[in-house]
């Protein structure tokens, strides 16, 4: 699926940055963690579905 728009985003809270993937929509299609393996929990990365590798 492709976005349409990417809102980039600092939340204080997360110390990282975030980006929010919209489709034409307006409907949210998906979340980039940037630095994800050092922000988020193993269990969570695990079950995660990457799309930025070759057949995801």
């Amino acid at each position: 699926m492709k976005s349409a728009r990417t809102y980039p985003c600092d939340p204080v809270d997360v110390d990282g940055m975030i980006n929010l993937d919209f489709d034409e929509q307006g409907r949210l299609i998906g979340i980039e963690v940037l630095e994800a393996s050092s922000k988020l929990p193993e269990y969570l990365l695990q079950s995660a579905k990457r799309l930025d590798i070759e057949g995801a």
